[in-house]
């Protein structure tokens, strides 16, 4: 296996909310070039803000509290999060139940910044605290015949009222070539500005790929299966005309009911001049190689 990257910062390298902000204001007067070098940022994103935790925290997708943007937030507090134990089992060396404190134990923890668009075109700028999905996987250890990794999303209709209506089938379910999920810019994030991660968010723990389409990044996991075959997904067993396994950002290809071209940042108000969608989210400099020779329309 090639080297990867690896960060050596801790928790104490996460810059707080209230400092980021007001560096950014600072930094505001200085000039776009002088915000150089933070950790998972492609230079096609130097100039891009972060959204506030507020901003984050409220407008989110999380169909097991509700489909409505706010509910997440509303309801998501019945969910509970400590204790917290995640699976790992399938063509792995060492499977296992593994607490989230013995997974937070061996790892370090960095601050990224990713912008994150999904199917409603909309964006946002979120400083994610969180480790790469590679260091949890060696935990377990990749068996060599293992070609994708599966994830699932705890189901507990007690404490998910959302789960009451059949959106999708339940559980939410997503998966990943090993390639990707072994690629330095997919990460499990454990917290946001330094802080955990709000429910609504995906507690305590949930995936990050920044240059796909946001469900694929699936929240709140328990469970990560390692197979040789390609695993179900969600919203593509919900429907594959709509929802490729891949869902790479592409402004290329559009959504059968609506265009996916431009986007619309949250915060920047209903009305704001939409941008034009980068294709892989503006990582295509990191993630391009991994796509070599396929067909991205076909295989969206």
């Amino acid at each position: 296996m090639a080297h990867r990257w690896t960060n050596k910062l801790t928790r104490a390298d996460v810059t707080p909310e209230a400092v980021f902000l007001n560096r950014r204001q600072i930094l505001a007067g200085l000039g776009a070039g002088a915000v150089v070098g933070l950790p998972g940022r492609s230079a096609a994103m130097e100039d891009l803000e972060p959204n506030t935790l507020e901003e984050i925290s409220s407008y989110c997708n999380y169909y097991e509290f509700g489909t409505g943007k706010g509910d997440p937030k509303e309801n998501a507090h019945m969910l509970t999060t400590d204790p917290w134990t995640v699976t790992i089992d399938g063509m792995v060396e060492r499977p296992g139940d593994y607490s989230f404190e013995d997974i937070m134990s061996r790892m370090t923890v960095e601050e990224r910044i990713y912008r994150l668009r999904c199917v409603e075109q909309w964006s946002m700028v979120v400083p994610w605290n969180g480790f790469e999905l590679a260091d949890l996987l060696d935990l377990a250890g990749i068996a060599p015949e293992a070609k994708y990794v599966a994830f699932e999303t705890v189901l507990r209709p007690e404490e998910m009222p959302g789960v009451k209506i059949p959106v999708i089938d339940w559980p939410y379910v997503e998966g990943l070539r090993l390639d990707e999920a072994l690629h330095p810019l997919t990460i499990m994030a454990t917290g946001i500005y330094g802080k955990p991660i709000p429910n609504q968010n995906g507690a305590p723990l949930r995936l990050v790929v920044p240059w796909k389409y946001g469900y694929k990044s699936i929240k709140s996991v328990v469970k990560i299966t390692l197979t040789d075959s390609q695993p179900p997904t969600a919203w593509n067993k919900y429907s594959a005309r709509e929802y490729g396994f891949y869902s790479n950002v592409n402004p290329n290809v559009d959504h059968p009911r609506w265009s996916q071209a431009t986007e619309r940042r949250i915060g920047d108000g209903l009305f704001s001049k939409r941008s034009p969608t980068l294709m892989f989210n503006g990582y295509e400099d990191e993630v391009a190689s991994l796509y070599e020779g396929m067909d991205l329309v076909k295989n969206h």
